[in-house]
């Protein structure tokens, strides 16, 4: 029972991304895509590894390692669904920590052809060890792309609010750079990202550094 009560409490900070270092838990909040969207009918795969730390009180420390895939399709022009799945290993995925399984899935739409679209994701997380645990966020984000050199080089920034749907929590906001690198980002794209995650009433905050290597199916 007391395993049980503290799997649910480490589950419980995941989702409201309660900020502590001594926790070390948070949500989800990279992105590892651009405002590209995809024609009608092609799909992209994404697999990623991510690295979180976490920083408060002047310390910093490794709060938890994810794997993940995203999976994107065209569905009319200027619009796509995606859905992302992802393992998170609190405490780095060699330690004995929990682990959360985090899903979500949702609409992008171009705002400015390839440079500019919203991602309008839902999530819930459940922890593998029992079944009655899943709480809801949305995660409003808005995409931007700088292309550096035509087809092989994008640079992009997203902005996001994590916001509670079936809980009471505090929303949450992200900020994430990353690139895009490829002899032609049509086919295949290599996505290092780093981001912040913070509360903007509390102290402490997380960091990400994450790898995402994208394949696009003509």
């Amino acid at each position: 029972m007391k395993e049980r009560n503290r799997t649910q409490e480490v589950l419980w900070l995941v989702i409201t991304g309660a900020l502590g270092a001594a926790q070390g838990c948070a949500p989800v909040f990279s992105d590892l895509q651009g405002a590209r969207v995809l024609a009608p009918g092609k799909v992209e795969v994404t697999p990623s590894f991510s690295a979180v730390l976490a920083s408060a009180n002047g310390e910093t420390d490794h709060a938890q390692d994810h794997l993940g895939v995203q999976v994107a399709t065209g569905v009319s022009p200027g619009v796509e669904l995606r859905g992302r799945a992802e393992y998170v290993k609190v405490g780095g995925l060699l330690d004995d920590g929990p682990s959360i399984n985090w899903f979500s899935a949702g609409p992008k739409i171009s705002l400015a052809k390839d440079r500019l679209a919203a991602y309008l994701p839902v999530a819930f997380a459940v922890n593998e060890d029992f079944d009655d645990s899943g709480l809801v966020t949305a995660a409003p984000t808005l995409l931007a792309t700088v292309p550096l050199t035509e087809n092989r080089t994008d640079l992009n920034f997203s902005g996001k609010a994590l916001i509670p749907l079936s809980y009471d929590g505090d929303v949450l906001a992200a900020v994430n750079v990353g690139l895009a690198l490829g002899s032609d980002l049509s086919c295949w794209a290599l996505r290092p990202e780093v981001g912040i995650l913070f509360n903007p009433g509390e102290d402490g905050y997380y960091t990400h550094a994450s790898l995402g290597l994208s394949f696009t199916a003509r």
